[in-house]
């Protein structure tokens, strides 16, 4: 792990993005109709990604144990993609980037478990960082 004993708390946030892709129109219909058999898929996919952030540490060796202090998951649309956005802040000496790509990371698995009875085709891509404040060097909206 690098040694962050010298640094000092700031405030850190940063947004993720995922996009899950479907190729099936029907299972979009599901979606907008709420006819998804394995449920809700926002709210599993929600609860999921807030689990994902707050294990990003146990399941990636060098990402310090934090503080969450704030995290929220969004969803957009586009035809057939759906978007997932990731924000998390913390006052603590590292950022936050991680775990946002993290929670975007497993929110799109848990769309893609729940939706894959009625779609094949699905697609998980375009895992990145969209923002990231905090620290040494920032990156702005859509960088």
């Amino acid at each position: 792990m690098v040694d962050i004993t010298g640094k000092h708390p700031t405030l850190r946030y940063a947004k993720a993005t995922a996009i899950v892709q479907l190729s099936n129109p029907e299972a979009l219909a599901a979606i907008r109709d709420r006819r998804v058999p394995k449920g809700d898929i926002f709210e599993m996919a929600r609860a999921a990604a807030l689990f994902g952030i707050k294990k990003t540490p146990e399941l990636i060796p060098d990402c310090h144990p934090l503080p969450i202090e704030f995290a929220a998951v969004s969803y957009g649309q586009n035809d057939m993609e759906i978007h997932i956005f990731v924000e998390v802040k913390t006052v603590y000496k590292t950022g936050v980037e991680v775990e946002a790509m993290h929670g975007a990371s497993i929110a799109a698995l848990t769309l893609y478990d729940m939706l894959k009875p009625l779609d094949k085709g699905i697609c998980i891509r375009d895992i990145r960082l969209l923002e990231k404040r905090g620290g040494k060097s920032d990156i702005g909206q859509g960088s």
